[in-house]
């Protein structure tokens, strides 16, 4: 597996004529740079192009131009692979593929499979991505849920070019947080029962307090005791602690996404884990005491001012067990840390890369990708009450409403540092303003095609046995040139941290599908003796037929574009796979 066999056999025959320059003394090439292939602009320019020429110009101290006709001049003794090469001002060198070479792509998704898109990139780099991580305090919400799809997709992608990657949710079960659940379940209950109580003046509210509330009591009930234990407060937190996390995970089952680990803060504090990490940093002379508080000097790091770790009251911030917890990734070996926070969090990023480098690890071991806001609309309003949640939509109440599938493909089709506008009426469209539907339903139509052709006794051939040279018009190219694209796609997307490129990509590759399937036939027009006792077939054969009329179709134009469609499908497919969303074959 590789960046594609196009791009491929372009690079490799790049480099032969480098060399030919070279062994010739047309050019030094003390140092060679990276050869890099990108698409132009403009499809007229050619299908590929490279600034190796500009990327040369300062060692060869030649002029761009000049030594792009010199490596032009060298390529073009390759015409087996290259149909044109031009050079563009200041150095560009564009290339035009010759046919055959994109027909071979048909034939390398068919033998790759859902494997084709993969590569070794990652060399089984160890990867820990952490994200969601929200606190057990309430239902999850839509922040989150950009968060989950954004996470979920990420690991799939690093994973897809060769890294190893594990997931994992830290769970904030410590501090002043869980203090407030467990007051504001109690209240509620004292409420409820019927005594005067005062709601904490920072608690937690929403429908789901009264719920937990609610459940607190009735279990009690049901068990004959009394309403409320001895050590009420105690009580009611930890059972409000255990049903949130609960429903967190059953939300996130819903949702598709399952963590290989869950760590607890609060056991952070019960193993010693934080005063030791607190420990390692003092004797590292990272630590410094001002004022009866405890500071961390990540000042030294790069951080605009050093921060406390523990207040003069005695009680740690959220600083001490992110350290620890930081430490314990750390000593655990892994390659790359990668946490998925709110875009609330972007200050919070100096800090914890100064934590890193006090540990003794490079800054860059750690790696932050912020998410921005969700805004809600039904129907282009904005939405802003929910019923379980007071405030915030929950995560729960949009899968509800919209699935899973659509929930992810909306939640990437931005970058995640970017606000994204999610239309709960357009999310339901069964049409092309709804861009999960309209990629899935690419697929979708495939699969029905196939079934049809079954139906009629049509074959869909190996590549091997079909003569692509028949797809010989620019719609079959244009339908061709992106599957080549697809590998070096998810290689980039990878590299970037941004599956959210996917998105774009499939929705682009899917138009272009249902372009081509209304203008162009596929299989034979059915014959009226056909149509009997198949009345289903009957719609489906009367729109294509207004749309194609006057084309003609042999046996192996059908073959070949029941070929070119295979592997279009495959691409959709494998696309889906890595952002987590379902390819249906029924739509």
């Amino acid at each position: 597996m590789s960046a594609g066999v196009v791009r491929e056999t372009v690079l490799s025959t790049l480099r032969e004529a480098l060399e030919d320059a070279r062994a010739s003394g047309d050019l030094k090439l003390t140092t060679v740079p990276a050869l890099v292939l990108d698409v132009p602009k403009k499809a007229a320019l050619g299908d590929l192009a490279t600034t190796v020429a500009m990327n040369l110009s300062a060692t060869e101290h030649r002029d761009p131009r000049e030594i792009a006709e010199i490596i032009a001049g060298r390529l073009r003794s390759h015409s087996e692979v290259l149909e044109r090469i031009e050079v563009a001002p200041p150095g560009y060198i564009n290339l035009t593929v010759k046919r055959d070479l994109w027909f071979r792509v048909l034939a390398e998704i068919e033998a790759q499979g859902e494997q084709y898109g993969g590569s070794s990139l990652g060399l089984g780099q160890r990867v820990l991505l952490e994200f969601v991580s929200a606190n057990p305090t309430g239902p999850l919400h839509m922040g989150h849920g950009r968060g989950a799809a954004v996470g979920g997709a990420l690991a799939n992608l690093l994973r897809r070019v060769g890294y190893e990657v594990s997931t994992e949710y830290y769970i904030n079960d410590a501090g002043r947080q869980m203090r407030l659940l467990a007051e504001s379940v109690e209240a509620r209950c004292r409420q409820l029962i019927g005594q005067d109580a005062a709601f904490p003046e920072e608690g937690y509210r929403g429908a789901y307090i009264d719920d937990l509330a609610k459940g607190f009591l009735a279990g009690r009930q049901a068990a004959g005791q009394d309403p409320l234990p001895a050590g009420p407060t105690e009580s009611c937190g930890a059972w409000a602690y255990a049903r949130m996390l609960e429903d967190i995970k059953a939300d996130l089952d819903r949702f598709g996404l399952r963590f290989d680990t869950w760590v607890h803060e609060r056991a952070l504090f019960e193993t010693g884990a934080v005063a030791q990490s607190l420990e390692s940093l003092k004797a590292r002379g990272h630590l410094f005491e001002q004022d009866g508080a405890l500071w961390l000097r990540s000042t030294t790091f790069g951080d605009d001012k050093d921060r406390v770790i523990r207040k003069q009251d005695g009680e740690y911030t959220y600083l001490a067990s992110d350290i620890a917890y930081h430490r314990d990734k750390l000593d655990r070996g892994y390659d790359l840390l990668i946490n998925i926070w709110g875009a609330d969090h972007h200050g919070y990023i100096p800090r914890m890369q100064a934590v890193v480098q006090a540990f003794g690890h490079p800054k860059d071991r750690l790696k932050v990708i912020l998410v921005q806001i969700v805004n809600l609309l039904r129907g282009g309003r904005r939405v802003t009450m929910s019923k379980r949640a007071g405030d915030l939509i929950t995560l729960r109440e949009v899968v509800e409403e919209v699935g899973a599938d659509a929930a992810k493909f909306i939640f990437l089709t931005r970058r995640a540092d970017s606000q994204l506008d999610f239309d709960l009426e357009v999310a339901k469209q069964q049409s092309a303003e709804n861009p999960v539907y309209y990629v899935q339903y690419a697929h979708a139509r495939v699969a029905s095609l196939f079934r049809v052709a079954a139906e009629r006794g049509v074959p869909v051939p190996r590549t091997g046995e079909v003569d692509c040279s028949v797809l010989s018009s620019p719609d079959d190219l244009e339908l061709m040139k992106p599957l080549a694209e697809y590998p070096a796609l998810v290689e980039a997307s990878a590299q970037a941290l941004e599956p959210h490129r996917l998105t774009y990509y499939l929705q682009d590759l899917a138009a272009r599908l249902h372009a081509y399937y209304y203008k162009h036939r596929i299989l034979p027009p059915l014959l009226e003796r056909e149509l009997n006792g198949h009345d289903h077939l009957k719609p489906a054969a009367q729109d294509a037929e207004q749309e194609r009329k006057g084309e003609t179709l042999t046996p192996a134009l059908t073959a070949a574009r029941l070929c070119l469609f295979r592997s279009v499908q495959t691409v959709i497919r494998n696309g889906l796979a890595i952002l987590g969303v379902s390819a249906p074959e029924r739509m």
